[in-house]
């Protein structure tokens, strides 16, 4: 007796993209801030802004740009980093147009500009910069994987970022930080985009040496101590991360810098002993430097006595901002209603987040650091699903600096720890920083398509001959 059976080929399920979701979250995402808008202009002048209809296409345009590229270049990739990052762009503008508005009131020009103020038109010019090189990564990087080739470049590119600014003629020194570069009328801050480019390269040495720095010469107190040659990378980028803070004397970028690479070591390496080393190493150079550089120590004795009688003037705009915080409550007073622009002129910048506590209380600084929370979540979702040890590694990177940034900032601003001069990513009034942070969201996007896309399924081959099976 004999049957005949064909061979088959059975395809993979494909798994669903999520853009329907993205994009019902993204118009939430665009609502909300147009109405904290339209409750600004009421609050401020009893009417609706003249600027209104402008500000929601005008947000409501670059997230649809956003959308359609994420659409046909990146179909599988994470449904919720666009929408978080619109929401909290849209709401940055919102506030920024908030304190402006106030600004010019004080100075009795209020039609000097119409309908915005510099700053506003400026911040959604950078937020559409933002979204065209968020455009741009996704459209000219296929792959991830091919940021690997660049490992020791991407090391030179951001030595040289993070140096600009000790060039005679080039660097800025704003407020005792040289973090800056002048270039024609603008002022560009280069540590922001110099994180993406480190991230870079430590995904792609970590990725080659992580066994050497895995392996372990003895234990002490528990924690697996590293072989003495295998210290050699961290003591360099410590290192590097005190000659930043020493002649840049710039505390943030210095601890985003060490704190990403002891993050990614410790993804790579699975060891306690480096989290251990990296904390006392840093503690170290803080107090060390803080010991002798003068604008370093005055941002310190700051954050100790903000109140004090004797530097009131230089620690005013940290008094102000705990003041802020404090007679917001729970609820706030309501947007436009607070009297955070007498923070001054980092009211817009360093201190925005001292803003959302007044107007929007304890219960808005929540949301927004869940918001936050969420796009750091969903940056370490993709690095667990993604295949490759350098896709894992750069998603853990980007997602350690962007969590780190929001730490060092909101801790600065709530007297956690000592001002670091940095900018609250997507929120803060800055070039640099709301452009850099699209670049990192577009790279975050790529590798989580990369990682959630479905195998393809294999193609039938229609030249399969029957086989026959004969049984007894």
């Amino acid at each position: 007796m004999s049957s005949t059976t064909h061979t088959s080929t059975i395809g993979a399920i494909g798994a669903p993209s999520r853009r329907n979701t993205e994009l019902a979250l993204l118009a939430f995402a665009v609502v909300i801030p147009l109405f904290a808008y339209i409750n600004v202009g009421l609050a401020l002048d009893g009417e609706l802004p003249s600027g209104m209809l402008g500000y929601g296409m005008g947000l409501g345009l670059l997230a649809g740009v956003g959308h359609i590229v994420v659409r046909k270049f990146a179909a599988y990739a994470d449904p919720l980093l666009l929408p978080l990052s619109t929401v909290l762009n849209g709401l940055g503008l919102v506030v920024i147009w908030r304190l402006d508005q106030s600004e010019k009131l004080q100075n009795n020009a209020k039609a000097q500009f119409g309908a915005f103020s510099p700053s506003a038109p400026n911040q959604l010019m950078y937020s559409a910069i933002g979204i065209a090189l968020f455009v741009a990564v996704l459209i000219f990087l296929k792959d991830h994987r091919v940021l690997q080739r660049y490992t020791y470049i991407s090391m030179v590119g951001a030595i040289v970022l993070l140096l600009l600014p000790l060039v005679p003629g080039l660097g800025e020194n704003i407020y005792g930080a040289k973090i800056w570069i002048r270039v024609g009328g603008f002022t560009i801050q280069p540590g922001e985009f110099a994180k993406i480019v480190i991230a870079i390269f430590f995904a792609g040495y970590l990725m080659v040496k992580r066994d050497a720095l895995a392996l372990a010469s003895r234990r002490f107190m528990g924690l697996y101590l590293p072989r003495g040659r295998d210290l050699g990378p961290i003591i360099v980028v410590w290192a590097l991360s005190i000659l930043i803070l020493v002649f840049e004397t710039d505390l943030g970028t210095s601890l985003l810098f060490f704190g990403m690479f002891v993050v990614m070591l410790y993804v790579a390496t699975e060891r306690t002993s480096w989290i251990v080393f990296g904390l006392l190493m840093s503690a170290f150079g803080a107090v060390g430097v803080a010991s002798f550089e003068p604008h370093v120590q005055q941002r310190v004795d700051a954050w100790l006595n903000p109140f004090a009688p004797e530097t009131l003037q230089q620690t005013e705009q940290i008094a102000q901002s705990l003041m802020a915080f404090g007679s917001g409550g729970v609820l706030g007073t309501g947007l436009g209603q607070g009297n955070s622009d007498l923070i001054g002129f980092a009211a817009n910048s360093d201190f925005i987040l001292a803003t959302f506590g007044e107007e929007m209380g304890l219960a808005g600084v929540m949301a927004i650091l869940l918001i936050y929370g969420l796009i750091v979540e969903r940056g370490v979702r993709t690095a667990l699903a993604a295949r490759d040890p350098f896709g894992k590694l750069l998603a853990i990177g980007l997602s350690g600096a962007f969590a780190i940034q929001v730490f060092v900032v909101s801790g600065g601003v709530m007297g956690l720890i000592p001002l670091t001069g940095m900018t609250m990513p997507f929120l803060a009034y800055g070039g640099s920083s709301v452009i850099a942070n699209w670049a990192l969201v577009g790279i975050l996007i790529r590798i989580s398509d990369t990682a959630r896309r479905p195998a393809p399924s294999p193609a039938p081959n229609p030249d399969a001959e029957m086989t026959q099976v004969v049984r007894p």
